[in-house]
């Protein structure tokens, strides 16, 4: 019974799924239960798993032979360790509650099983991800997530801007995707397995297995974390993934789709060398120190947050680039719950406002949107990395590996924690708190129960998680503490001014400085006054570095202008001059063959007489 229980937990979802397309489309209420039970049955079989078996399941694989081609045997398996299991929470946790939130902010549209069926297969997608032993079986899940959503970015498919949005989250997935397939061929190539389990262990054996392939296949399976989780330079399609439903931003930018390439990497870290993991830091903090900027003159509320989640993943992708997966591990899982929770929190500010997201049309919300205000705000401080917020521990541990690693890795993460904290806290006090500034924020009213419950459990991990030791699960699991030590809650909270002050210190200045700043230029604000002292850069920034516009020039000078010559070669020199030339020839060569079959006896003797002389003149003319 315990070991059915992961697989029970991973095809729930997509019974669901099925079970909506096939029978229960027509009727909205039933879908949406459906979806929803099968997600928190998955969360709710997780917790028994884990209580029954532990954080080490004796037997850590389960599977059955899928494919064998030759020498090459696939498996579909399941991995069941800290990693995975703490996933499996973390998906089906933070998954229910958006799933019970969609229920009330979907409830009116017609198209709302069709919706649910849509989440039910991004679930399984990611929790296949998440479970996968080998490479083939990840890969498989991983274009699974890009097609789900694809499907929920593009729900709303009517509009121009949301079917423009999903093909872009599709397009530069696929980018990155590629060169994670030729990875995973170098890694097969030279070690001839794709079991995570076996590779691991062949490289422990010989750390030198992949030789001179070694850089170039850790960096191709990043091209596949570096589509997933939006790094440098493919980061250009998260935040359009804005124009799918607000639930939708919070499932794909909170703990699932943008989580999967930081999981991906931290799976197999041990493949990756020193280049390419210095490779990997430096996108990572570029990242960063590139969504933070634009994230300062971002409007839209959740254009806001979608550049917020991808500073964050920077972050992350930057721990894992200076050796330290379990603090990118540790911040993914604390992000995972205060980022849905700011994302649900806007959506229901949006909802309340009528669909408006523009913040300076925003205000005043404190008093009428309460639980909205309470709940955001603890997700600020805890993404602000205010102490004790789980957020202040995850980003701490984050920081203190880069002082190790590298200064100006360091210093550049100190600098992305006062951005963070500026812009921030610029959304609280303009969108609620100062004066209403349209007639839709003075009317505004609390969502219903069935969204505000979601914002409320969330809240307790935003603020508990820090002191629940997911650290030192992590950390055991990548060999970096023996076992946990357990400790007062006091001593926890003080534990990294005691262990690491410079970077604790460090970030706690740059909160002050941005929560200071912040309050300087936006207290009570009607407008926003840092272009006035900024002028251009600010307009930069504004338009995201102007990086779509450059991809648009770039694809019509390279792509488009290799298909307008291809075209024009199709079009006239196969298709004209050698297809319809030949044609025409051929064609008027046999019209003038036909003059010839005249009727005529007396032609025909004349024909036959020319032919004779021509025969004779060839004959005895030589």
């Amino acid at each position: 019974m315990k070991e059915a229980l992961p697989w029970l937990i991973l095809f729930l979802p997509l019974l669901s799924a099925v079970a909506i397309t096939l029978f229960t489309k027509k009727d909205r209420g039933l879908s949406a239960k459906l979806s929803i039970g099968a997600i928190i049955g998955s969360f709710a079989l997780s917790i028994l798993f884990i209580a029954l078996a532990g954080w080490e399941p004796i037997k850590q694989e389960s599977m059955v032979t899928w494919l064998g081609v030759g020498e090459l045997q696939v498996d579909f398996g399941l991995r069941l360790d800290a990693l995975s299991l703490l996933m499996l929470l973390i998906v089906t946790g933070v998954g229910s509650a958006i799933h019970i939130y969609s229920y009330g902010y979907m409830h009116e549209d017609r198209s709302i099983s069709r919706y649910f069926a849509s989440l039910s297969l991004f679930t399984f997608s990611m929790l296949g991800i998440v479970l996968a032993n080998n490479f083939i079986q990840m890969f498989i899940f991983w274009e699974l997530v890009g097609v789900s959503s694809y499907l929920l970015i593009g729900f709303w498919h009517e509009r121009p801007a949301a079917a423009d949005a999903c093909k872009k989250a599709f397009l530069t997935n696929r980018l990155g995707d590629f060169g994670f397939l030729i990875g995973i061929l170098l890694v097969w190539s030279a070690l001839g397995s794709l079991k995570f389990s076996v590779l691991e262990m062949d490289l422990a054996k010989n750390p030198h297995a992949l030789g001179t392939l070694a850089t170039a296949a850790g960096l191709l399976i990043f091209c596949g974390a570096m589509g997933k989780s939006a790094q440098f330079p493919l980061h250009v399609w998260l935040p359009d993934a804005m124009e799918g439903p607000t639930p939708v931003s919070a499932l794909i930018h909170a703990a699932t789709m943008v989580a999967a390439g930081v999981y991906m990497l931290c799976r197999v870290f041990f493949l990756l060398n020193a280049p390419a993991l210095a490779v990997i830091g430096w996108i990572g903090g570029i990242t960063a120190l590139l969504a933070a900027l634009i994230a300062v003159q971002q409007n839209d509320i959740k254009r806001i947050l979608a550049y917020s989640t991808l500073s964050q993943l920077g972050y992350m992708v930057m721990a894992v680039g200076v050796h330290a997966p379990s603090a990118a591990m540790y911040h993914l899982t604390t992000h995972a719950f205060f980022k849905a929770m700011l994302f649900l929190g806007a959506g229901s500010v949006i909802h309340a406002l009528h669909h408006e997201q523009n913040i300076w049309n925003m205000g005043a919300l404190k008093s009428k949107m309460p639980i909205t205000f309470w709940t955001f705000l603890l997700g600020t401080l805890a993404l602000a990395g205010v102490p004790p917020f789980s957020g202040f521990f995850s980003k701490d541990e984050i920081l203190v590996a880069a002082s190790h690693q590298n200064g100006v890795l360091f210093a550049l993460g100190v600098l992305v924690a006062a951005l963070t904290s500026f812009y921030m806290f610029r959304l609280i006090f303009v969108a609620f708190l100062g004066p209403a500034k349209s007639p839709a924020a003075g009317h505004a009213h609390e969502s219903p129960r069935v969204m505000t419950l979601p914002l409320v459990a969330l809240a307790v991990p935003t603020v508990l998680a820090g002191f629940w030791g997911i650290e030192n699960l992590y950390g055991k699991q990548f060999g970096l503490v023996e076992e946990a030590h357990p400790s007062s809650w006091l001593n926890h909270l003080f534990e990294p001014f005691n262990h690491a002050p410079l970077a604790a210190l460090a970030g706690l200045g740059a909160l002050v400085f941005g929560l200071s700043a912040a309050w300087h230029l936006y207290r009570n604000a009607i407008r926003d006054r840092l272009p006035d002292t900024f002028g251009d850069l600010t307009r930069v920034m504004q338009n995201r570095f102007y990086f779509d516009e450059f991809y648009a020039t770039l694809i019509a000078n390279t792509q488009d202008l290799a298909a307008k010559a291809a075209d024009a070669f199709d079009r006239w020199i196969i298709a004209g001059l050698l297809i319809k030339g030949g044609h025409g020839t051929i064609e008027l060569f046999g019209r003038a063959l036909r003059l010839m079959q005249t009727g005529n006896l007396q032609t025909y003797t004349f024909l036959f007489v020319a032919g004779v002389a021509l025969v004779l003149f060839y004959v005895f003319g030589r």
